[in-house]
């Protein structure tokens, strides 16, 4: 990190998270700043962080900087322990392998990885890494950080192709680097690290994958080993369950069970096939959402799929997605699949007058977009190329901002209260690079702040992480299993009306600006899609089921009646499993594809004209008369209930 011209001053002031401030000299480290608060903070301290940024505790601290001392009670310990763990992982390796070229390893989420070169390594092979990383533990190695020169580090570095490369990237902005050094071995980092191994609680190693080189497949592919590092064996255990549950929902697996989805090579990566089952689903979902819509006062529109890159050029977008897009040239024109909706929704207003009092303008689309992410990237319908987004755009007058927010934040809310979903929300403020003036940002912060706050809800501030266009409200919502996705969102944009010459006539007959915004109340429906399949495991709440009930004759001579009760439910999605199978073999075919109801006729029903039902949970009530049923299957859809009951 390149230092500000305040180091040749004396002195220099860092303003700490309670918003004092701290003088200390001009070439004070992060350390050094925890020393001058107090000799146990000092002692404490494990890294720092500056402006946000994660940092080693040896590095300068800069004049204006936020700083943040990071110990082993803060979030951040952990993200330092892993990467910490990470180094165990490489030293152990080279232990164990000869010619093994390092590549990169740093901490994520849920553990850490490194990624090697020339690696010949299988899953069974872990075991004996994981001994040795346990060895590297035990002997308490004091990790101990050196900063070099460019040129001696180049030396340093000589048999290591990959590391050679980050090096002369930082070559361009630095005069030394740091290297840290555990025992025999060391990794150019730019840490943080903990004092030594032996602070390192317990790790295990997870998997072997595939990854090619900075992302890039153009370039070579390596081997990469991720693993997870975690204070105590207690919260490891509790780590692996939720990974062993997560494993049991996966979505690819589940999708491919229940016959929702498929991606296939001969039509393309990242490019999900929706089956029978699946559309099914997706076309709730859609409906869903039209009514909302509908209700709401939006019109649809349609826009296609490919554009002339001139529209992108104009909407800024092109500069910021061009590696994004795939384009390609129609004679002397080039063209791009669109990677997002918003620039047809603008060219649509543009294309005719408008009075004060037409606005607002609230135009929806499913508008399906394209984003050319790495091949290694992609991942079920988490990641994909091919996606399609709940869009909203809006056109409104500044003084509308507060009252069409509310409006959006009420479905928003309904959408996440119908799937139950425990959800938070942010308020991200104006970034350094932005566009509008002083008074329009002030005033659009402050109504998303009174929105959030007229709905009673508890939220965060995130300064500077607003869109360079306006500021926004984010929504992240946690799953069954307390996975955190992000999800919806409202977004206020005053770059997009500017770049378009987007006016309306005003009261005072003057041309005014209208404010754009941006909605989406799922976000993309593949990412929602795989979410809920996870979330419900693929039981999904009665009215979005694929199959709502199946009819299960006892036996060949039932399955007329069978037939004929199925016809009396015929408003809903009911099959007939006539097979010539034992009742107890279809009532396990139903629960495996996850059925929400069984109706179940032999000689006894179809003699008293009525039915016995059976429910996924395996309760089970005879007796059942046909329109009782009936009724309560139309009260649950209606109702939109997460779990059938019946039953219950």
């Amino acid at each position: 990190m390149s230092e500000p011209d305040s180091q040749s001053q004396e002195q220099l002031t860092v303003v700490l998270p309670d918003g004092s401030e701290l003088e200390v000299d001009a070439d004070a480290t992060v350390e050094d700043c925890a020393y001058e608060i107090g000799p146990g903070l000092g002692s404490d301290t494990v890294a720092g962080k500056l402006d946000g940024e994660l940092v080693a505790k040896e590095e300068p601290v800069y004049d204006g900087a936020e700083l943040e001392i990071v110990t082993d009670q803060s979030e951040e310990y952990l993200d330092v322990m892993r990467h910490s763990a990470a180094h165990c992982l490489a030293q152990a390796v080279e232990r164990h392998y000869d010619d093994v070229d390092l590549a990169i390893g740093p901490p994520t989420d849920e553990g850490f990885y490194y990624d090697f070169d020339n690696l010949e390594i299988d899953e069974e092979d872990l075991a004996e890494l994981e001994d040795e990383i346990e060895e590297i533990i035990a002997e308490d190695y004091e990790i101990e950080r050196e900063d070099v020169s460019i040129e001696a580090a180049r030396e340093r570095l000589a048999d290591e192709p990959y590391k050679l490369e980050l090096l002369e990237e930082f070559a361009d902005e630095n005069d030394t680097v740091s290297f840290y050094t555990q025992g025999e071995w060391e990794d150019l980092c730019a840490g943080p690290h903990v004092d030594s191994t032996g602070e390192i609680g317990v790790v295990e190693l997870l998997e072997i994958a595939g990854a090619y080189w900075r992302g890039d497949e153009d370039n070579t592919m390596q081997t990469r080993i991720y693993g997870t590092a975690f204070e105590d064996e207690g919260d490891l255990e509790d780590f692996l369950e939720r990974k062993q549950e997560a494993k049991k929902r996966d979505h690819r697996r589940i999708g491919n069970e229940m016959d929702l989805f498929s991606i296939q090579d001969v039509t393309g990566p990242g490019l999900p096939l929706y089956h029978p089952a699946g559309k099914t689903v997706l076309k709730e979902l859609e409906d869903f959402v039209e009514n909302l819509n509908t209700d709401a006062g939006y019109d649809y529109v349609e826009t296609p799929h490919v554009f002339k890159t001139d529209l992108w050029h104009r909407s800024g977008h092109y500069e910021n997605y061009q590696d994004d897009m795939f384009i390609f040239d129609v004679g002397d024109d080039e063209f791009g699949l669109k990677p997002m909706n918003c620039p047809g929704h603008a060219a649509i207003f543009q294309d005719q007058s408008w009075s004060y009092r037409d606005l607002p303008i609230r135009y929806a689309e499913n508008g399906k977009v394209y984003r050319k992410e790495q091949r290694g990237e992609l991942s079920g319908l988490s990641r994909v190329w091919a996606f399609t987004i709940d869009d909203g755009h809006l056109f409104v007058r500044p003084e509308q901002i507060k009252s069409e927010v509310e409006q959006i934040m009420d479905m928003i809310t309904e959408v996440l209260d119908t799937f139950d979903l425990e959800y938070e929300m942010a308020l991200a403020t104006r970034p350094e690079k932005s566009v509008g003036s002083d008074e329009i940002w002030e005033r659009a912060e402050e109504q998303l702040e009174s929105v959030l706050d007229s709905h009673g809800h508890e939220y965060e501030i995130e300064e500077g992480d607003g869109a360079f266009y306006g500021p926004k409200i984010d929504f992240a919502f946690e799953d069954a299993i307390g996975r955190s996705w992000d999800g919806p969102t409202v977004q206020l944009d005053f770059n997009m009306p500017d770049r378009f010459d987007l006016n309306y006539v005003g009261e005072d007959n003057e041309e005014h600006q209208p404010v754009m915004i941006h909605r989406a109340l799922y976000g993309s429906y593949e990412r929602f899609f795989m979410m809920l399949i996870e979330h419900y495991e693929g039981r999904f709440p009665l009215w979005l089921a694929p199959e709502q009930v199946r009819v299960l004759p006892i036996s060949d001579d039932n399955l007329g009646y069978a037939h004929r009760v199925a016809n009396e439910f015929d408003d809903f999605r009911v099959e007939v499993d006539g097979r010539d199978s034992t009742l107890e073999r279809k009532i396990r075919a139903a629960h495996d594809d996850r059925v929400p109801y069984q109706i179940i006729v032999g000689d006894n029903e179809e003699e008293d004209g009525n039915i016995s039902v059976r429910d996924r949970f395996e309760d089970q009530e005879y007796d059942v008369e046909i329109e009782a049923f009936r009724a309560h299957l139309e009260d649950e859809i209606e109702d939109q209930r997460t779990e059938p009951d019946f039953l219950q």
